[in-house]
């Protein structure tokens, strides 16, 4: 299988939402999202959400997405096989989250750390388990060292067994690439790739 991994620009946003819209959770999956929230605050998502009553949930999450795509605030990396959107990293700089995202996480770092965050994957059903992952983490450490990044953080959940939807990457994907563990949570660890 050829894995060809491009980061997300505006010019891929056709890519991007054809792939959230149709492979992406085709195995009922519990998420349903674009990976527009991490890069939202509390505030943006009240006041984006309730704006929209009564119009559907994933058309608002949808059009916020469009906006951090075209912007630049969402940033990561689809997987492509024979031009088809397979896969996605979102991969970002630690100064584009906000001090707590929406969700509560806690991914930022002033832009002189010159750090980045690896903070979600979907991965298409039928792709999982060949390595997409894998060659979307090893684009992400190759264009963070040639862009001058110190170093790189994930923050995989703890889990005493496999999950099938576990879009912050499992511990073992993040130790194969040399990371390591700096810190621990009460559900979460903290890993970190240094590059210089």
């Amino acid at each position: 299988m050829d894995i060809t991994i491009k980061p997300l620009t505006p010019e891929l946003i056709n890519d991007y939402f054809d792939f959230f819209d149709n492979r992406a959770f085709t195995d009922d999956s519990p998420y349903r999202c674009y990976c527009q929230l991490y890069q939202m605050t509390k505030e943006m998502y009240q006041s984006e959400y309730n704006n929209a009553a009564g119009i559907d949930y994933g058309v608002v999450s949808r059009k916020i997405a469009e906006q951090q795509i075209v912007s630049g605030t969402l940033q990561g990396y689809l997987a492509f096989v024979d031009d088809v959107a397979i896969g996605w990293c979102n991969a970002n700089d630690k100064s584009n989250f906000p001090v707590e995202s929406c969700t509560g996480a806690h991914f930022y770092a002033p832009v002189e750390r010159c750090e980045k965050a690896v903070v979600c994957f979907e991965i298409a059903p039928n792709f999982r388990g060949k390595g997409v992952a894998t060659a979307l983490l090893q684009k992400v450490i190759s264009d963070a060292k040639a862009n001058g990044y110190i170093a790189i953080e994930s923050f995989p959940v703890i889990r005493s067994e496999r999950y099938e939807w576990d879009c912050a990457g499992p511990i073992r994907l993040y130790e194969k690439a040399g990371f390591v563990k700096v810190a621990e949570e009460k559900d979460f660890i903290v890993m970190r790739k240094e590059l210089r």
